[in-house]
């Protein structure tokens, strides 16, 4: 499993998604003016990010249920 590309391609996006999730909630948890201007940003960032994730896992999953 851990010499197949798109099982490491699915797990370094899913870390990208925590890596921007984390950022996201310090910023939060700061708050001040840049929370106020780049709150909405960083949460697009984390949907895409996290559309592109589940894309990647969903379609490991297929790839192996086939054989």
């Amino acid at each position: 499993m851990l010499n197949d590309p798109l099982f490491i391609t699915a797990a370094i996006a899913s870390l990208i998604v925590l890596a921007i999730l984390m950022f996201g909630i310090g910023s939060f948890a700061k708050g001040g003016e840049f929370n106020k201007r780049n709150a909405n940003k960083i949460m697009r960032w984390r949907l895409g990010a996290q559309f592109v994730a589940v894309v990647l896992i969903v379609t490991y999953a297929w790839l192996r249920s086939r054989g």
